[in-house]
């Protein structure tokens, strides 16, 4: 079981995108360290009007580690003051988790036909 952060990000209209950028790197790079963290994806709008960043972490207390790391504190309120017009943060355990993957580094080689797996 892990502990799913979904991280919806609305930024502002006049955002300095630079230094939100360096900011948001240096979060991942700071998170990367944290204890319990397991790995993070963002996603961006085609508009660029929302983002969604998905982490991963062992654990609701890893994730209370890292809410309470004094760097995160910092560019939490540098995201509140200069980045972020609004966010929403939800946390959910994952009761399972299983994934699949073609067995070929050839892109061009046909999906299976159907795939199955037992719970």
């Amino acid at each position: 079981m892990s502990t799913i952060v979904l991280f919806r990000i609305v930024p502002r209209a006049d955002v300095d995108v630079d230094a939100y950028d360096r900011a948001y790197r240096d979060m991942v790079a700071e998170v990367e360290t944290s204890p319990g963290f397991l790995q993070i994806e963002e996603y961006v709008a085609e508009d660029s009007s929302h983002q969604l960043a998905v982490a991963r972490f062992a654990s609701v207390a890893d994730v209370k580690t890292w809410r309470d790391n004094p760097e995160h504190v910092k560019t939490r309120d540098r995201g509140r003051n200069e980045f972020f017009l609004s966010y929403e943060i939800t946390l959910a355990e994952s009761g399972r988790s299983y994934g699949w993957k073609l067995d070929t580094d050839d892109p061009s080689a046909p999906p299976p036909g159907y795939y199955t797996s037992e719970y």
